[in-house]
């Protein structure tokens, strides 16, 4: 495993806590190794391997080849690995799931190299998150109004708020950190996966779905 630096945070439950070394070491070979498992009932060539990220804690990026031998990863944090193993009867479809949409790209497709600077950063976030992220929730829920934006958090910095003015009563936001939705981007995912999910998550607590 090798090391990965950069801005990003994520809850404090994706680091070592009361693990030993040992037992988190096994964990992190065990899950890396059942991704590698899950996605070789889908594709024939397939690796695997973790990355430390100094904030995210363990990162696991899997690497996939086509018929043409192109190769294309994509990363998943820990926390959605355990759950889908441990919950979900079929992880390797929804791992799977992410490979599909890349490989329509043809030509392979590697981890974007990260930010070097923070104005490297702000144009990123500026040109590949902010407004693809605001067109992605609008066309989702048309022609329902939808709420999209930065807004700054007293104790998380800019942050993504999304949600329903027309839900009076009750949540009808929901706000994710831009570093995480950075970090998706860096891991091959779209970032509006992560605000998708917040806004059904919202009409479901309201009967909406």
């Amino acid at each position: 495993m090798s090391n990965e630096t950069g801005n990003n945070e994520i809850n404090d439950d994706s680091k070592q806590g009361a693990f030993s070394e040992e037992k988190w070491t096994e964990l992190i070979h065990a899950v890396c190794h059942n991704g590698v498992a899950a996605l070789k009932t889908q594709y024939d060539q397939v690796t695997g391997r973790a990355l430390i990220h100094e904030i995210f804690g363990p990162v696991f990026i899997f690497a996939v080849k086509d018929e043409a031998n192109e190769e294309y990863e994509c990363g998943f944090f820990l926390q959605e690995l355990i759950k889908k193993f441990q919950s979900d009867t079929d992880p390797s479809t929804w791992m799977a799931s992410f490979f599909v949409e890349l490989i329509r790209t043809k030509g392979g497709k590697a981890l974007p190299p990260p930010p070097t600077s923070e104005e490297e950063a702000k144009a990123i976030i500026d040109s590949q998150i902010v407004g693809p992220c605001i067109a992605a929730v609008k066309e989702e829920f048309a022609p329902e109004e939808v709420y999209a934006g930065l807004q700054w958090h007293e104790e998380h910095g800019p942050v993504f708020e999304t949600g329903f003015p027309s839900i009076a009563d009750g949540n009808n936001v929901c706000a994710f950190k831009i570093d995480l939705l950075l970090m998706h981007l860096l891991l091959n995912r779209d970032p509006a996966e992560v605000l998708l999910q917040g806004l059904y998550q919202i009409r479901e607590e309201h009967g909406l779905e």
